[in-house]
């Protein structure tokens, strides 16, 4: 009868004395071993330990111990030399900035950033063009945007624009990415620029390559006579590095926002409330390291007043807004926007979308609004915020309680959500 470790019910002294017995009418060989149980390996899997991270409908913001008055609250600051009422910035995107828009952001205590490689210093005349991107078939959009962006950007209207954007009562802030930067840093700042934004799908301090000498990020902050702003990072590391790089300011997010495809084209990106604190937590310890402050910045991924306060809750200094402020009756995309790398040949990143043209950019950022859905009167929002958490500043907006709450914008709401 065999018996083993695979028979039900067997046992180890079942095993030795039937191996004797057997051993003994064979005329005694010794029986072998039972076979040493196998060890279990060690496997480690890179999904057993996924870091959670958190986006602004995993979060909500608690209420404290104080309330103040919303007139009470103060959200002036100084951003890069640049001083600001509201702690808004408009996005380098060709539909949402233009000289025009800059004059009118400025007006409202914000400021825009013109992106210098788009239409805007490409053609005498960029209304033109932005009117045939609106109007584009949609089969025939993304075509019609690599022809647009195919024309070479034109030095003399850099100038014309940095000019025109002074004149319309507003400092200068451009954007270019890391690529063109070197040829238009210096030329920008000579032409009267405020703020250099260098400003990349995803920035690092160590950027390599062999098929041309990359932008060498302490070299050129130090040798720019204006301040250089960095972006955009998800990373604490990443962050304080380009701190130490002499970055004055930088830009959080890396595919959140309503026109940009990064996240599902590239498979790449953080869930904004994580990317922003994380950052926050980098500028807090290059500040009680040196004693400088780098203001951070959310990027994208905000579109109701609510996402702006848990912005700020999360660390953020200053919030850039693009499609929120491509509805503006003032915007250049008449209605539409698209992100950056939509006009790429191989490819594109973005894609054109219908935002609509809700109202003046007055109403959308300083109201009064006319929906209830927290898409207008975005800065009345942030400040009623701030009012009932007892934050009278950004910085006392910072300190406030976030909680994990991935409920809270359903819990309650089921006859808002069946209309």
């Amino acid at each position: 009868m065999l018996q083993g470790s695979d028979v039900p019910g067997s046992t180890a002294g079942a095993q030795t004395a039937d191996a004797s017995t057997s051993g003994s009418s064979t005329g005694g060989a010794p029986a072998a071993a039972a076979p040493r149980p196998a060890q279990r390996r060690a496997f480690r899997s890179k999904v057993d330990h996924l870091r959670p991270t958190y986006g602004f409908e995993d979060v909500s913001l608690a209420p404290g111990t104080s309330t103040i008055e919303p007139a009470d609250v103060d959200l002036a600051q100084e951003f890069c030399g640049i001083p600001l009422a509201i702690p808004i910035l408009a996005a380098a995107m060709d539909a949402v900035v233009d000289p025009r828009m800059a004059g009118e952001l400025a007006r409202l205590g914000g400021l825009a950033v013109l992106n210098l490689e788009g239409v805007q210093t490409r053609y005498d005349d960029p209304g033109a063009v932005l009117d045939r991107i609106a109007s584009a078939p949609e089969a025939d959009v993304h075509a019609f945007l690599a022809e647009a962006y195919a024309e070479p950007v034109r030095e003399e209207l850099v100038a014309r624009r940095i000019e025109e954007i002074h004149a319309a009562g507003s400092r200068a802030a451009v954007a270019a990415t890391p690529a063109a930067a070197r040829r238009f840093g210096p030329f920008c700042a000579e032409h009267g620029a405020d703020l250099f934004l260098v400003q990349s799908q995803v920035s690092s301090a160590r950027h390599l390559a062999t098929g041309y000498e990359p932008l060498e990020l302490s070299d050129f902050t130090r040798f720019m006579p204006i301040p250089v702003a960095v972006g955009n990072t998800t990373n604490s590391e990443a962050a304080f590095a380009l701190m130490e790089q002499g970055a004055a300011a930088v830009f959080v997010g890396v595919g959140p926002g309503a026109a940009c495809t990064t996240r599902e084209v590239l498979g790449i990106g953080v869930p904004q409330v994580t990317a922003i604190s994380d950052v926050a937590a980098a500028r807090d310890a290059y500040l009680a390291e040196t004693g400088r402050y780098v203001p951070v910045v959310a990027d994208g991924g905000m579109r109701r007043g609510g996402e702006l306060a848990k912005a700020i809750a999360a660390g953020a200094d200053v919030l850039m807004l693009g499609s929120p402020l491509a509805r503006a009756v003032e915007a250049p995309g008449s209605g539409t926007n698209w992100g950056m790398a939509a006009p790429s040949p191989t490819l594109p990143r973005g894609t054109r979308i219908t935002v609509g043209t809700r109202g003046t950019l007055e109403r959308i950022l300083l109201g009064p609004a006319e929906v209830t859905d927290g898409s207008e009167n975005l800065v009345g929002a942030l400040r009623q915020s701030m009012a009932a958490l007892g934050a009278r500043t950004i910085p006392e907006m910072q300190r406030v309680e976030m909680v994990y709450a991935p409920a809270v914008a359903t819990e309650g709401k089921s006859w808002q959500r069946s209309r």
